[in-house]
């Protein structure tokens, strides 16, 4: 989610040039009776940072900046989180984010990329293929909720387990994609679909976070037929609360899906509007 660099246009190349802040407990802060309906999202640029005391539901990052990369304040971020008030109908105290990426054109310079896979888009030989992208997002998802998420939940008692959260792909040019051509954004694509076919096999919610921009730009068109059509969207880059209930109103991000979440900035911090319910189960 939001950085320093939060809306520079550049897709980044190498994937671990970001750097981590170190852990640090948060401790809450009373807010304004007019934010009690408000939800917050918060991941490894608020360690150490004081947060909200008041929040109505929360949004935690498993990730560090990139998908193979852990919050290192997740455990204490999770156990501020469970203190949301869960005021807002239909959103669970209690969600969580993940981190996004294709590194298919530099897959070179990566160690994670896969060699192997049975996929919905055929087998995956270890190639910049739709299928190994496909293989790519589903790998992502397994490693954040297996070796990232599961340790830190058990570690302040929460069930580890996906079908008791909403799990929203965070999609954003700061990570590392594919462009140049349609088969690109095809690959981009494909790499969400494995990841949400990860979650949703295991009961997960799945919904979508990004601008409309940046979604163009890094997947394009959905198809009907994908398992991201009918998927709810978490829109950022409202300017202030009111913008924030304005945009409930603008197109989802995919085809099928509705505008569950808006998110804007005050106080250097991220709030978040809810439009409706959370998104339905996939």
């Amino acid at each position: 989610m939001r950085r320093r660099s939060r809306w520079t246009i550049t897709l980044t190349a190498v994937a671990g040039l970001l750097g981590v802040p170190a852990a640090a407990s948060a401790a809450p802060v009373e807010r304004s009776e007019s934010s009690r309906s408000t939800g917050y999202d918060v991941s490894y640029p608020q360690c150490g940072t004081d947060l909200p005391g008041d929040a109505a539901f929360a949004v935690v990052g498993v990730n560090g900046g990139l998908a193979t990369r852990t919050n290192p304040c997740l455990s204490e971020q999770l156990e501020w989180a469970v203190g949301s008030s869960g005021a807002v109908p239909g959103q669970p105290p209690l969600q969580l984010y993940l981190n996004t990426a294709n590194p298919g054109q530099v897959r070179d310079l990566v160690t994670t990329w896969p060699s192997a896979g049975e996929t919905p888009y055929g087998d995956c030989d270890g190639a910049n293929s739709t299928a190994c992208s496909w293989q790519y997002g589903w790998e992502r998802a397994r490693t954040s909720v297996q070796s990232f998420f599961w340790p830190a939940a058990r570690a302040v008692q929460l069930d580890s387990r996906p079908e008791h959260y909403t799990w929203w792909l965070d999609v954003e040019t700061t990570n590392t994609w594919q462009s140049g051509s349609g088969d690109a954004l095809e690959r981009n694509r494909a790499t969400l679909e494995g990841m949400t076919e990860y979650l949703t096999d295991r009961g997960g919610r799945v919904g979508v976070y990004s601008t409309g921009y940046q979604w163009r730009r890094i997947v394009g068109e959905v198809p009907g037929d994908s398992n991201l059509a009918g998927l709810d969207s978490w829109l950022a880059g409202a300017d202030d609360r009111a913008d924030a209930r304005t945009a409930c109103d603008d197109d989802p991000l995919v085809p099928g899906g509705g505008v569950a979440l808006v998110q804007y900035v005050e106080d250097d911090l991220d709030h978040d509007h809810a439009c409706r319910e959370a998104p339905a189960r996939g």
